[in-house]
Order: C-alpha cells, then structure tokens, then sequence
C-alpha cells in the first residue's frame, strides 16, 4: 500500500497545504501583530506590483505634509503637495524542510498518521522558523546568528535572497537605556546597572512621540508594542513604579489582536514577552556585551514597535509535497514556503535622515 503515498491528487494536496499553513499560523507568535494595512505592525503584502523592474512585492510608506497650507482666500490651485511615497520592496525568496520515516507503510491507516505527524512537526518548524527570521529583521541581527546570538550550526538562513537587507538600527533608532535615561546605543557600555524599569517605558513613549514613530491605532486608541525578553519582564515586575502603574492600568482593549497574550498594557503600551527577543546569553563569555567587565555582561535588544516596523512578503500557502523512496519501503513529506522580511526605512522630516521607519532598538542589561 506504501505506493499508495504519492498519490495524492492536486486537490488533497492542496487541502494538506493549507492544513500545515493553518496549524503555522495558530503557532507563529508573530501572527497577532500581523495585518494588510498600514495601520499593523507587520504589514503583510500578498500581490505583486507591476514596476519597470517587472513584477515584485512592495510595500508602501506615505510621509507626512511637510507644508503650512494656504490661508484665506489666497491661489489654492498649483499650491497642492506632493505626497512623499516610499516604496520598499521586499524581496522574497524559499524556505523548505522535510520528514522520512525509516521503515515501510504497512497500510493506509499508517499513511495517515505519518501524514498528520509530518504536518504537525512541519507546521511547528515552518512557525518557528518564521518567528525567528522576524526578531532577527527588527532587531537588525544576520541570519547568520541565532536569537540568543550563536552562531547558526546551518548558514542555510543567511544565503537567503532577503538577507543582505538585514540592517542594524538607525542611528535615530537605536538607544540604551543606562538605568535612568535613555541614550544612543553603545552595547560596550551597558553594564549591570542598565536595569529596565517603568521609567524606561515612559521614556521611550516621550520618544517616539516626539520623532513622531506612527502609533497603532484600536478603539480611536494610539497604542505602541513592546516586546521583551522574560527577563525583562521579570525586572520590570519588581519596579515598584511598574507595580503601581500595573494596578492602576485600565483594561487592555479586545478589538485588535496584538492585545491577545499581552502581558499587561500601560501608558498606551502593549507588553508582549517572548524568548525569541534578542540577547547575548548564547554568546561565549568573552563576547558578550560590557565595557567595565568586557565581554561579561548579558543585554538583550527590546523592540518598541509602532505601525510598520516590518514588512513581510507572503506569497500563497506552503506547497506539500510526497515521495517514496527505496521501492517504496520509505516515504517523505517535504514543505515550502516562499516568503520575505524587511524592516522599512525612510527620510525622516523630523530628524533630517534615513530611519528605520516604525520600530526602535533599545539595549540594555539582561538581568537572568
């Protein structure tokens, strides 16, 4: 029966697709900040546009008004503005990984179940992978490193087509927090004492305001993102400005999906923690951050996030395909997926240079 395996019509096929994009989905942690217009986190594009270029995926950022305006009943015609528009294109490229199993299929029955463990394995993977590849695009971290900054055992990653457009946090955009203020980052500088606290959120709320980092918007609601390492958490927990603030918080809105899992929200801030968070606990001793005991410090890079801070190219489900091998005495499932990430830049009108366009880094210690 084991020839049986391959034989799946275009249309089963197809249904096991969908089934394994499905069961990603419900994994990806990523997936309640994503969205299809400007107004999400991630904004998720799903057509090609037609450029001189050919087709590609693009992502759009509209700048705001930089003129005053015409007062009275001054010339209205041919004073018009010009809207400023970013395209951003994201290239994509293919992600794919397979199962096999080492024996025979006796039956259909077993055909099955080997189909539905391949899916459940496979859909974990291929939501894993994905979450990952996006902490490392916001964070502005090579492919070539794993979250917890190791060295990938694979360099499949950084071969990517969308790779070589990972880049480190803009200067506007990248920022320490010392344990009292925030600062242009410097990872040589961060030491035991850059303790996150509730003053840091507060903090950088101020800052985004004031480079004018576009909120999320739920209810007539702004609203930022912050994602953190458990860590951080834990820190922030035993801030007794965070713990009074906590109690005093208003409930979390339901009409948007980036407060589903969210730890708690304050000041108009969405605390969401994950492990996949950057940090330098893979590191060796002598790598990682710290100037006053070089190399000996743990820091972790948090992700103050507004409306499109990552751009993410989806085109269609993953494709599953079939196999057997070995005059059908091993069968193997192999799955797709073409995608892309980018992190959007623009010329800033506030700060007069090229930003990231909805995300700010902030470093600082990692206490464990």
């Amino acid at each position: 029966m084991a020839t049986n395996f391959a034989g799946l019509t275009t249309k089963q096929k197809l249904v096991w697709s969908r089934d394994v994009w499905s069961a990603a989905r419900d994994k990806m942690f990523i997936k309640k900040f994503v969205g299809s217009d400007e107004n999400s986190m991630i904004q998720r594009v799903t057509e090609l546009t037609k450029t001189e270029k050919g087709e590609q995926m693009i992502m759009f950022l509209v700048a705001d008004l930089v003129g005053d305006g015409v007062v009275g009943d001054n010339e209205r015609e041919g004073m018009e503005e010009d809207m400023q528009s970013y395209e951003q294109i994201i290239t994509i490229d293919l992600i794919s990984h397979g199962v096999k199993n080492k024996g025979k299929m006796a039956d259909q029955k077993t055909v099955i179940k080997f189909r539905e463990h391949a899916k459940e394995k496979l859909s974990y993977w291929l939501a894993n992978r994905l979450d990952q590849l996006a902490f490392l695009t916001m964070s502005g971290i090579s492919y070539a490193y794993n979250t917890n900054g190791s060295t990938r055992a694979s360099n499949a990653f950084a071969n990517l087509a969308f790779a070589s457009n990972v880049s480190t946090p803009t200067t506007k955009r990248s920022l320490m927090w010392t344990g009292t203020s925030l600062t242009t980052s410097n990872t040589a500088n961060i030491t035991t004492s850059c303790v996150p606290s509730y003053k840091m959120i507060t903090q950088l709320v101020a800052y985004a305001k004031d480079h004018y980092i576009k909120p999320l918007m739920s209810g007539g609601k702004e609203y930022y993102v912050l994602l953190v390492k458990p860590g951080t958490l834990a820190a922030l927990k035993n801030d007794t400005d965070y713990k009074n603030a906590v109690i005093n918080a208003a409930p979390s809105g339901k009409n948007n999906p980036f407060f589903t899992g969210a730890t708690v929200t304050l000041d108009g801030v969405v605390i969401h923690e994950h492990n996949m968070v950057y940090s330098t606990t893979g590191l060796a001793t002598a790598s990682k951050w710290g100037k006053a005991d070089p190399g000996y410090v743990d820091g972790t890079r948090s992700l103050f996030c507004g409306a499109q801070a990552l751009g993410m190219a989806d085109l269609g489900n993953p494709e599953w395909d079939e196999k057997t091998f070995q005059y059908g005495s091993q069968v193997g499932i192999n799955v797709d997926k073409m995608f892309g990430f980018l992190k959007p830049k623009f010329y800033s009108i506030y700060d007069k240079s090229v930003e990231d366009f909805g995300l700010i880094a902030v470093d600082h210690y990692l206490p464990m």
